[in-house]
């Protein structure tokens, strides 16, 4: 599930106008935070672009020793539900900020304009995930999400955060729910194999039992012949792959929309809540959030490191990704809260300016930064052929060629032009009017005799 989302720009129109505020009103904070969130997001969409059923299991696809196991265990550790954490929080906060700026420049449409934005960003998210080929698109989820949130914009941070507390938990719940479910089916599967081993005769439910663990296991194990068969049909072009892609992509669009709505939802109250308190915007004392830092880091790296030295130990068995899921939620939560602390402080420093200023570009091209993310994976794995052919440690090249790619890219656009090119897009179809693209030239210096 750990797919990238991006949150609106950080700007509204000025008082008036149907023009976005200049780029020296926005937020460095988020647009930072928005550009190393989106660069790891691409740390963890990279095995589901370039390697079949890997995200999970390292032993299905790409390698599962040496420096393949350890960049699974960096990742896993490190990474694995925190960036959609991250933007979801920002999506919160930058909602605050759009409608708060619309309301307060006197415009009468601001609600008109939010539900436009969003009813875009779906149809964005439709494009990404059946043109682009990007069955872990976020765009779509994010934009339905959204729709939701508008009623909320108003309340105090405390119910923010008390809507959203309840929120995570209810998807907890389901998560823990859904992993007891698991377990069950797996008691019930050695039980029946007992029986089997004993030459006992099965009954009609120890069959079943079997077929279940069966079925259920294959979501965290693949076979050689599955492996291959998804090799093979991405090497097959672009026509295969949308056909398949498009069922997929429909059963995530709609039941997986139900699914983990909560995960989305409470995230960004949180992260509207965190804003209205001022801590996104770093106006809070540094001790806090050396706080989250040390807080979230102790927590988070202890529960994740245990869940991952529990399923190696396990020999990445389905068994032991199942046990290891029941504390998975609560090592995603401190991890976030460790990293949203670390890149505050490292705004809060002022220290390498250059790099937090190509970050933040990032961060201000978010969508179209994230939609090349696909466009070039999709044109390298399945164009190329590429899909399969490296080991989980190599994908990790063609990242770092993307993030130097967009750091560099990003900060010289956004001399010349206002916005990305996505994001010009997205803004024109919102405000119902062609934005301007290129900054107004200077004015010649004004010479006196």
């Amino acid at each position: 599930m750990s797919t990238v989302a991006v949150a609106p720009d950080d700007v509204a129109t000025a008082a008036g106008t149907d023009r976005a505020a200049p780029a020296a009103s926005r937020i460095e904070a988020l647009d930072f935070i928005r550009g190393v969130a989106l660069c790891g997001i691409l740390l963890m969409n990279i095995t589901g672009f370039g390697l079949p059923s890997a995200y999970t299991n390292p032993q299905n696809a790409g390698g599962a020793t040496g420096a393949n196991l350890w960049t699974w265990i960096i990742t896993q550790v490190g990474f694995e539900g925190t960036q959609r954490a991250l933007f979801s929080m920002l999506f919160g906060a930058s909602t605050i900020l759009l409608v708060s700026r619309l309301e307060q420049s006197g415009r009468s449409d601001a609600a008109d304009i939010y539900y436009r934005r969003n009813l875009w960003l779906i149809g964005f998210g439709m494009v990404n995930a059946f043109v682009f080929l990007w069955y872990g698109d976020i765009l779509y989820a994010y934009g339905v999400t959204a729709l939701f949130l508008f009623p909320f914009r108003k309340l105090a941070p405390k119910w923010l955060i008390v809507i959203g507390v309840a929120g995570f938990i209810a998807g907890a719940v389901w998560n823990g729910s859904d992993t007891v479910r698991l377990l069950r089916k797996h008691d019930a599967y050695v039980e029946a194999m007992t029986a089997q081993t004993a030459h006992q005769p099965l009954t009609q439910t120890q069959q079943d039992a079997i077929a279940a663990w069966t079925e259920a296991r294959g979501d965290y194990k693949s076979t050689p012949e599955e492996i291959s068969q998804s090799i093979e049909r991405h090497h097959q072009g672009y026509g295969v792959m949308f056909l398949r892609l498009a069922r997929v992509n429909a059963d995530i669009q709609s039941w997986y929309m139900y699914r983990y709505f909560f995960d989305i939802f409470s995230m960004m109250l949180i992260g509207m809540a965190l804003f209205r308190l001022g801590v996104l915007t770093n106006e809070r004392p540094a001790r806090l959030y050396w706080a989250m830092l040390v807080g979230g880091y102790a927590v988070g790296l202890t529960v994740n490191i245990l869940e991952t030295n529990w399923v190696i130990s396990h020999q990445f068995s389905a068994l032991a990704f199942a046990q290891a899921d029941i504390s998975y939620d609560l090592g995603r939560l401190a991890m976030t809260i460790g990293h949203l602390g670390a890149l505050l402080l490292f705004v809060r420093s002022g220290a390498l300016a250059w790099l937090r200023r190509a970050f933040a570009a990032v961060g201000q091209m978010a969508v179209t930064n994230y939609l090349t993310h696909s466009v070039v994976c999709g044109i390298f794995f399945i164009g190329l052929g590429y899909y399969g052919a490296l080991e989980r440690h190599q994908l990790y090249y063609v990242v770092f060629a993307i993030w130097i790619a967009q750091l560099i890219i990003s900060p010289l656009w956004l001399k010349h032009y206002r916005f990305g090119p996505v994001e010009w897009l997205w803004r024109t179809l919102t405000y119902l009017k062609r934005q301007p693209m290129r900054w107004a030239p200077k004015p010649p210096p004004v010479i006196h005799a």
